[in-house]
């Protein structure tokens, strides 16, 4: 049996893995599934405009008082 330290240290870790995994069920049922590609790297070049032109500058971080990148340097300038 695992030590209970172990299994709380653990936990977190676990949540962070369940979070990524719906994140990314949420992008494949956005991005990927709705359309029959050709290639891998129309694939590639669709999740990169994706996570680099949607994603990371308009999904809200904790660490910007839950703001996302473009409000956040909008209000600073």
């Amino acid at each position: 049996m695992a030590d209970p330290l172990q299994l709380y240290l653990r936990r977190p870790f676990d949540e962070q893995v369940a979070a990524f995994r719906l994140r990314l069920r949420d992008l494949k049922a956005e991005l990927v599934w709705r359309r029959n590609w050709q290639t891998r790297r129309e694939v590639e070049i669709a999740l990169f405009e994706y996570i680099n032109g949607f994603y990371n500058p308009r999904r809200k971080h904790s660490a910007l008082g839950w703001k996302s990148p473009v409000a956040f340097e909008q209000r600073a300038a």
